[in-house]
């Protein structure tokens, strides 16, 4: 990969389903907010003008020719961020939830010397900075609520992961995060596309193989378009399933190390 110069290169991944209403405004707060990060739509498999819209706005574009889901796009993302030469990788969704003046704040947290310095598996990295940096909601800034269910669910997965990472971690479901080279050549082939699997089990890959993950507060913004589904069922639902996903992830092996040269991503 070429050498990091003082500013790093940033991509900015959106991944997209049916976001039409809301996709293009994102990408122009993005592109108003960090004019010097690049922003890659990950149209995934979408039935409207999805990557229309982010082209009109100014975005790369990259378009599934079916549904993969958050995890299978987010993977594209990070094989392109590896082969384009990118010193970091943001995931920010589509919604416009995602407060990009935060950006910055997490990309500051970041260990950007690259693949070196690697924390033992499940360690913090202590003395460097972390390899994924999460953007919290609950860390002490803002009002974010979530139902009772759906709550208990991530707070028993962030007991779970903040002792799996050595440190305190309060929102482990959050899709709004930044990665460095180490971490994200590591996803280009390993990242879950199972439910949850993109946020929780990718996680327990990155710290069984030596990642360091620290987390950043962040405030939501109101979602741009579109409405929450939000229900008792579906928040048991969320419950069971939050269990069988950690469950899952803690029971995989993984061996000490899989991160990947960015030349074998150019073959595969």
């Amino acid at each position: 990969m070429p050498a990091r110069s003082t500013s790093p290169r940033v991509l900015v991944i959106v991944p997209a389903w049916n976001e039409s209403a809301t996709v293009g405004a994102t990408v122009q707060t993005l592109r108003e907010a960090h004019p010097h990060y690049d922003v890659l739509v990950v149209d995934d498999g979408s039935g409207d003008d999805t990557a229309g819209r982010a082209r009109e706005s100014g975005a790369l574009v990259c378009q599934l020719p079916y549904n993969l889901g958050v995890g299978g796009a987010m993977r594209t993302g990070y094989r392109y961020a590896v082969r384009h030469g990118y010193d970091v990788a943001a995931q920010v969704d589509a919604d416009g939830q995602h407060d990009p003046a935060y950006l910055a704040h997490l990309v500051d947290a970041l260990d950007l010397g690259g693949t070196s310095g690697a924390a033992p598996p499940g360690g913090t990295g202590e003395g460097r900075g972390a390899d994924i940096v999460i953007g919290a909601r609950f860390a002490g800034l803002g009002d974010y609520r979530v139902g009772l269910a759906r709550g208990l669910a991530m707070r028993m997965l962030a007991v779970v992961l903040s002792r799996l990472a050595g440190t305190r971690l309060t929102d482990v479901t959050s899709g709004f995060r930044v990665v460095n080279r180490r971490a994200m050549t590591t996803f280009a082939v390993h990242y879950p596309a199972e439910y949850l699997g993109d946020t929780v089990e990718s996680l327990v890959i990155a710290l069984r193989t030596g990642c360091a993950v620290t987390q950043v507060p962040v405030v939501m913004l109101p979602r741009a378009g579109g409405v929450a589904s939000q229900s008792p069922a579906r928040a048991a639902l969320y419950l069971v399933r939050a269990v069988v996903a950690l469950g899952l992830a803690l029971v995989r092996r993984w061996p000490s190390t899989l991160e990947v040269e960015p030349a074998a991503l150019e073959r595969s």
